[in-house]
């Protein structure tokens, strides 16, 4: 399973990501970060995430770091 993390204390509430993604896996959280934004998080309870990227892509303030699933194979 892939998922994403997002830096709370860095992101600004753009909402980029949350128009990014395209599972719909990113909103914009209730809680307030320390700068005063209310910070995107991430809601995946059906581990749906493929690692895509496009919400790091777009987010200005490179607060999302992306860890994808390690798949089987021969290198």
């Amino acid at each position: 399973m892939s998922r994403i993390v997002i830096d709370d204390k860095t992101c600004k509430s753009c909402e980029l990501c949350v128009y990014a993604c395209p599972l719909h896996l990113i909103r914009i959280s209730n809680q307030v970060n320390p700068k005063g934004y209310h910070s995107a998080e991430f809601i995946d309870p059906e581990g749906k995430c493929t690692g895509c990227t496009l919400c790091a892509l777009t987010c200005p303030d490179v607060a999302i770091e992306v860890y994808k699933k390690k798949t089987g194979g021969k290198h």
